[in-house]
């Protein structure tokens, strides 16, 4: 679980990073989900005045990982076939995004590109393993690195720091970020998930994205649902190539560390968690 810090300390782990405002449009949805008469029309009239975040939306419930018979063109298609919760949180993984210009994007397309393939690596592996709301480990697979951003901002050799930080056993990737930069960005991404009202296990789930080993050693861990989360999230990783392409290494050493525990967690062999990638990428 993460740990509450002091105003003071929070301070000073986020070195003067200024975490971007929730977006109205998280706000609007939370007020309305808290409303006693809230409905589907309610939720897809919000939606919908955002012409950008309906087409991502629909573009997202239309992917290979909901494997739906028949393409939806609504908003509200994709809430009656998918659920209010499940298409919140689309939005709100779909928000980040909507944070940044245009210029930004195009500078962090690598970071962009990669948060999106393990998104829907996350929820494919969700679905295959059986593993509850496959939207929930969209959601921490989009959202789980949007501390980078933020750190790229703040410094200019934030790439630099990532590489060597991926680039040995130990200590862990926040370790290295938290000698060379004072802060990380899982602890980042954790207070801009916190400041954003996320569910507070995925703003834990961020926060412990890079200390799983500690929790998949404590076989009596009693969080089953961030322990599920981090288990995909860290699987959806790896078949991405994330050692690669933030920290530009050929071994993916944290997995090497992780993988016999949460593969006994899952119920995988090596072979059927192999077949996993195959199988989405032939779809």
């Amino acid at each position: 679980m993460a740990v509450e810090l002091s105003t003071e300390q929070i301070r000073s782990m986020l070195m003067g990073i200024s975490i971007p405002p929730q977006p109205q449009i998280m706000v609007d949805l939370q007020m309305e989900q808290l409303a006693p008469d809230c409905t589907i029309q309610g939720i897809t009239q919000l939606i919908s005045r955002d012409v950008g975040l309906s087409g991502s939306i629909i573009k997202t419930v239309n992917s290979a990982f909901f494997g739906l018979k028949n393409k939806i063109s609504t908003v509200q298609q994709a809430c009656q076939l998918l659920g209010i919760d499940c298409v919140v949180n689309i939005v709100n993984a779909l928000s980040i995004r909507g944070e940044l210009s245009d210029e930004e994007i195009v500078g962090l397309g690598l970071f962009w590109d990669s948060a999106t393939d393990v998104a829907m690596m996350a929820a494919n592996i969700a679905k295959q393993i059986g593993v509850h709301a496959p939207d929930e480990a969209y959601t921490l697979g989009l959202f789980h690195n949007c501390g980078i951003p933020l750190l790229m901002e703040r410094f200019d050799n934030y790439s630099e720091v990532m590489q060597e930080s991926y680039a040995r056993p130990a200590p862990r990737i926040i370790d290295v970020e938290n000698r060379l930069l004072q802060t990380n960005h899982a602890v980042v991404g954790y207070y801009v998930a916190k400041s954003w009202n996320l569910p507070a296990y995925l703003c834990e789930a961020i926060h412990d994205h890079h200390s799983a080993q500690e929790i998949f050693a404590d076989h009596e861990y009693p969080d089953t649902r961030k322990k599920n989360l981090l288990a995909i999230l860290k699987m959806a990783e790896h078949l991405c190539a994330m050692h690669q392409t933030l920290g530009g290494q050929e071994e993916d050493f944290e997995w090497r560390q992780l993988q016999d525990d949460i593969l006994i967690y899952v119920g995988l062999s090596a072979y059927e968690f192999q077949n996993l990638a195959q199988d989405f990428q032939l779809r």
